[in-house]
């Protein structure tokens, strides 16, 4: 069954192509397996609740975009009327039953891992002008002293201008006063009159998203979505996002718009009942010690691979969001995420705190993160707890504060085919990371995490197996491409080869290890495992500028010129690469499933999920390698300069 819904249909119409449903959730409410929601153009000012899924992926319900049309679901309503104040300052008085139980105005932004801001309460509303959100003022002050460019802010401002990404930017403030009965928005629209212009505000707190769990088997495609008031999302919470189909399994999000949620705008994360902030709200305990609890609590409650995750996330286009393009906490085990495009996440700088990136997960179980752009974002990706048997493949990462970070995992998480082009390419605070044929131009940073034991699992599975710190090395990087481009001040160069100085050089010997603990204390003492440092597997790199090989690194080759870039066209992205002949024409052995082996901890090979040996021989393209091995993502180089096609929609 097709039903069809419109902005000039009636929902007590019967939903057809002729007598169209008005509401997206009455067509959700009629819904069955097996059945299609076709959705026309216009603005759709709900959020979508669906409570029946699908039964299995071939028997699904879907919610799209009616061919050739251009259906916007928002989170916000348009507010006209406004009344002058004083100078550039406009009000307008609102009654809080518009916003039902969820008034993002009288609701501080707040959660576990939230660092700032420190002296002033941030909301989750959000106004716009024109499509583009405002700042909140923190106070009246602020409000009526808003500068017309971030240039030109006084230090009241509360806006750092070097944190900007446009710092010519007009500079528009709004200011919330809540009491009982009403909601009273002031707003300094500079040289705006806002009767003349379209101003929108946050009045939900998602667009797209299940208030129940086990809604399975949903695919939504061919939407806009935007000015979702979706709280803090740390792995502590309830993650709520813009859409998401909290906590249920084999969700398709895929060639979808997604822009403007407050924090997160794809949310494959937990649901409550495992806990919901209660670092803030009890601080009877610390936030690692709750999030520890909520795995556990997670398995209590049916966290498998039969009941949870398993979602494709591809071909979308998410960008301005205030923590995350997408955010998971153990809801995106055997997912995958491909060929989206995520920029200017975290980048309007109003709060600030630990779990902001582009794709932020935790407990990222056989996760497959492949194809995408991620660009301008304070963090690109990050892969936080348990992210084993994770593959990050062929992703293009620029113009980010930090292109990647791994934490407190054990492996076996490998990183290959990627380009990284940002000044800080990637921090490391893991073991038993493989990071094979990449591109990487900036610097590095390697730490041992030693405080918190995290959890790490049976092959392939949600069950835990063991429980461990983090001692770091155990790692493997084979056959990349280091340019060593000069970092900012902010970033003093280092190579992730040159900061395992400790580390015992290579696997040379199976038992190589366990030979170490056994000369360095007796009946394998605790703390050996602690003063010891894991070895390190490194071979076959090509560096040049300010990278240097491993002490002990074998087949390492020394470049005079390498060198990448990349801009965009026209919707495209272009890869320039400059390469000597060194460079070019350096022969590396092939990596293999079987040679990379497994983590020590774990004891799981670098596999693909179905227990397969991962096939390293196609290139970033996906060209198949023929004859001799390169380093790099790319199957073959000539020296030169070389413009790639690297990314396109």
């Amino acid at each position: 069954m097709i039903y069809h819904v419109s902005i000039h249909g009636c929902d007590t119409a019967a939903g057809t192509p002729e007598a169209p449903f008005r509401t997206i959730n009455r067509a959700a409410a009629a819904a069955a397996p097996g059945d299609t929601v076709q959705v026309h153009s216009g603005e759709y000012r709900e959020w979508v609740d669906p409570q029946t899924g699908g039964l299995s992926d071939a028997l699904r319900v879907t919610f799209e975009a009616a061919p050739g049309e251009h259906p916007v679901i928002k989170g916000s309503e348009i507010v006209t009327g406004w009344e002058p104040v004083s100078g550039t300052v406009w009000k307008k008085v609102l009654p809080n039953a518009m916003f039902g139980d969820w008034n993002p105005y009288a609701r501080k932004l707040e959660g576990d891992w939230l660092e700032g801001p420190l002296d002033y309460d941030a909301h989750l509303g959000d106004v716009y002008i024109n499509g583009r959100s405002m700042y909140e003022a923190p106070t009246l002050e602020d409000l009526y002293d808003a500068p017309v460019r971030i240039t030109h802010m006084q230090n009241s401002g509360r806006i750092d201008p070097e944190l900007v990404r446009d710092p010519e930017q007009t500079i528009y403030r709004w200011l919330a006063q809540v009491d009982e009965h009403k909601t009273t928005l002031l707003c300094n629209f500079q040289d705006v009159d806002p009767n003349e212009a379209l101003i929108e505000i946050n009045v939900r707190k998602c667009c797209f998203f299940p208030t129940k769990t086990g809604v399975n088997y949903l695919t939504v495609r061919g939407f806009e979505m935007a000015h979702a008031a979706c709280p803090f999302a740390p792995p502590t919470s309830h993650q709520f996002g813009m859409i998401g189909p909290n906590w249920s399994k084999g969700w398709i999000i895929e060639h979808n718009h997604l822009h403007d949620a407050k924090c997160s705008a794809v949310s494959l994360g937990k649901e409550g009942s495992t806990g919901d902030n209660w670092s803030t709200i009890f601080g009877r305990k610390s936030g690692h010690r709750y999030q520890a609890e909520a795995v556990f609590r997670a398995l209590r409650s049916g966290w498998s691979k039969e009941q949870v995750g398993s979602h494709l996330v591809r071909n979308n286009v998410i960008h301005d969001c205030g923590q995350n393009g997408i955010v998971g906490h153990m809801g995106c085990a055997f997912s995958r995420i491909a060929h989206n495009h995520i920029y200017n996440i975290s980048q309007k700088r109003e709060f600030h705190g630990a779990e902001t990136a582009g794709i932020k997960l935790h407990a990222a179980v056989d996760v497959v993160i492949e194809g995408n752009n991620i660009h301008h974002c304070n963090l690109g990706t990050w892969l936080d707890w348990q992210a084993q048997g994770a593959r990050v493949t062929r992703n293009l990462y620029h113009h980010n504060d930090r292109d990647f970070m791994i934490e407190v995992t054990h492996g076996p998480c490998l990183f290959d085919h990627n380009i990284l082009l940002s000044d800080f390419a990637m921090d490391n605070h893991a073991q038993g990371t493989a990071m094979v044929h990449n591109l990487i131009a900036g610097t590095n940073r390697t730490l041992p995490i030693a405080a918190r034991a995290t959890p790490y699992h049976f092959p392939h599975t949600t069950a835990v197996l063991g429980y461990a710190q983090v001692y770091g090395g155990d790692d493997r990087i084979l056959n990349n491409l280091f340019p060593g481009v000069r970092a900012s001040a902010k970033t003093p160069w280092k190579i992730p080869t040159t900061q395992f100085s400790q580390s015992h050089d290579r696997f040379s010997e199976p038992d190589a290890y366990p030979r170490l603990l056994r000369e360095a204390g007796p009946a394998f003492d605790f703390d050996c495992y602690c003063a010891i440092p894991q070895p390190v597997w490194i071979e076959d790199n090509v560096y040049a500028g300010h990278a240097v090989p491993y002490r002990a690194e074998t087949g390492a080759v020394r470049a005079e010129t390498l060198s990448a870039s990349v801009e965009e066209v026209d919707g495209q992205w272009f890869l320039t690469l400059t390469v000597d002949e060194t460079a070019a024409q350096t022969v590396c052995r092939p990596v293999t499933t079987q040679r990379l082996g497994s983590p020590r901890l774990t004891e799981e090979p670098y596999e693909n999920s179905d227990g397969s040996p991962i096939d390293f021989v196609p290139d970033f393209f996906g060209c198949r390698r023929e004859g001799p091995v390169r380093p790099g993502p790319f199957a073959a180089l000539t020296p030169g300069t070389h413009r790639f096609l690297i990314w396109e929609p």
